[in-house]
């Protein structure tokens, strides 16, 4: 018989999760180690150094920082309305895990890995075709907006379920970004839940780093301290949407 992984929470450590996740890292794990990651704890900031304040995120809004390493894109996104809670997630190899909700005074502020479980596409400096549309937007990838989209073939995700794959060619859903905001509003990224693909990313793209970071080595390398957030309309020079 197949036995499938779990990641297993205690009655406790839910409540935690919602405030400090870095503090449950014994608490909060699947059974193989392999979907949920502790990470530096990395201060979000604009571009002149400012940490970047919970309360001034625009709503849907397309933030974008690299982490957990220097070369991997993530997408932060303040919804119109709260995530729903507590959802029970699995990856293509079976492995199940539980994403507990948005971050925020209502529970609103999400982010999570933008590559793409399919063939990987991503947010580049050049171009993106990764990319959270509006609920009022339309896309081909969804019959409605509020989802992330890849339009490279049209994979949606929905950002309110963990990232859950509701559209399109994908087998998986993103990636989530563990987020904190402590008392002073500021936010941090400190773990990565979910199906995460950068091993396969840092394989694919050896051009691109070269490109944009010098080699694959300074790519793969770890964020330390702080990551710089970015508009998209500020981080990619070409937006394209399906």
């Amino acid at each position: 018989m197949h036995r499938r992984n779990f990641l297993r929470v205690s009655a406790t450590s839910v409540a935690v999760l919602a405030v400090a996740p870095s503090l449950i890292t014994q608490k909060l794990y699947a059974e193989n180690g392999s979907l949920f990651q502790t990470f530096e704890k990395v201060q979000l900031k604009d571009t002149e150094g400012n940490a970047l304040k919970s309360t001034t995120l625009l709503t849907e809004e397309n933030y974008v920082f690299n982490y957990p390493h220097v070369g991997t894109p993530a997408i932060m996104v303040d919804l119109p309305s709260a995530t729903q809670k507590n959802i029970k997630l699995k990856a293509e190899d079976g492995t199940e895990y539980i994403y507990t909700g948005g971050v925020g005074v209502n529970g609103t502020i999400v982010a999570y890995s933008a590559i793409c479980p399919h063939q990987l596409t991503h947010p580049q400096p050049e171009m993106s075709m990764f990319q959270y549309v509006a609920e009022k937007g339309k896309t081909l990838a969804y019959d409605k907006g509020g989802v992330f989209v890849c339009s490279s073939h049209l994979s949606a995700f929905e950002p309110k379920q963990g990232g859950k794959v509701v559209g399109g060619p994908a087998n998986e859903g993103l990636a989530s970004i563990i987020l904190e905001i402590d008392e002073d509003d500021n936010i941090w990224a400190v773990a990565v839940l979910g199906p995460e693909k950068f091993q396969a990313y840092f394989d694919a793209f050896k051009d691109e780093f070269k490109k944009f970071y010098g080699n694959r080595r300074k790519a793969k390398k770890r964020v330390k301290e702080e990551a710089v957030v970015k508009t998209l309309k500020n981080y990619s020079v070409d937006i394209i949407q399906s």
